[in-house]
């Protein structure tokens, strides 16, 4: 299994808290989804914010985060926003 830290856009800091909510490898993350981890991850870290969420996509679709179009960012806000 590879390494979360392998994947783009993931630092340690964002590792630690995908591993504490029991996502331990990129390939997991891969199968879970930006969203989902981004929801447990917004539970367990109520202070995870928008720009975590775009971390987590650009990581399941291989982009630099700050590359997502402008449709994507607008759906993660938008799920973003409904957790609220």
């Amino acid at each position: 299994m590879a390494k979360l830290t392998s994947m783009m856009n993931i630092g340690k800091e964002m590792e630690r808290k995908l591993t504490s909510v029991g996502i331990t490898s990129a390939e997991q993350l891969m199968a879970v989804g930006a969203k989902q981890a981004f929801s447990l991850m917004k539970q367990a870290y109520p202070r995870v914010c928008l720009v975590h969420l775009y971390t987590l996509e650009g990581a399941v679709s291989q982009t630099e985060y700050n590359s997502l179009s402008l449709e994507k960012k607008k759906e993660l806000k938008r799920f973003s926003d409904s957790l609220n």
